[in-house]
């Protein structure tokens, strides 16, 4: 009877550890140079430098998502957030590190501004198309 019991309390401490270990495990997220992108195309820079985290669709369910320390936004509801007007100036301060958004700037989520200054050469009106038409495209993904 005492080795029925033993053999009990061994197995339960495996189980809780298996558990306990297998709950730690945090998916890391993979950290890569932004490929380059045509500033023209805000599809196409979302795509390339947003999906991943805020999914295809925009509503904050990118593949990396679960790696983050905090969820992405949906950012298909920031008009509705907003009394139904979308946040230009906000998300302009977004992209260029302006704002204190605690998933923005930290090393899981870039802040874009530099980024693309860095791709740009330093020439800022490439930067400032690049999140204008950023934010053109997020925009035309508004719930309606």
């Amino acid at each position: 009877m005492r080795f029925r019991g033993f053999n009990f309390l061994i197995g339960m401490t495996l189980a809780a550890t298996t558990i306990s270990v297998g709950q730690e495990a945090h998916p890391a997220v993979k950290h890569a140079t932004a490929a380059a992108t045509s500033p023209a195309s805000g599809k196409e820079m979302f795509m390339s430098y947003c999906a991943s985290c805020h999914g295809k669709d925009a509503k904050g369910d990118g593949p990396a998502a679960g790696a983050l320390k905090q969820a992405p936004a949906d950012l298909t509801s920031l008009a509705k957030q907003n009394g139904g007007k979308y946040p230009t100036d906000k998300v302009t301060s977004v992209l260029r590190g302006q704002a204190s958004l605690m998933a923005h700037g930290d090393q899981d989520m870039p802040v874009w501004g530099p980024v693309f200054w860095k791709m740009s050469q330093g020439h800022e009106e490439l930067v400032q198309m690049r999140i204008a038409n950023l934010n053109k495209y997020v925009e035309s993904l508004q719930q309606k």
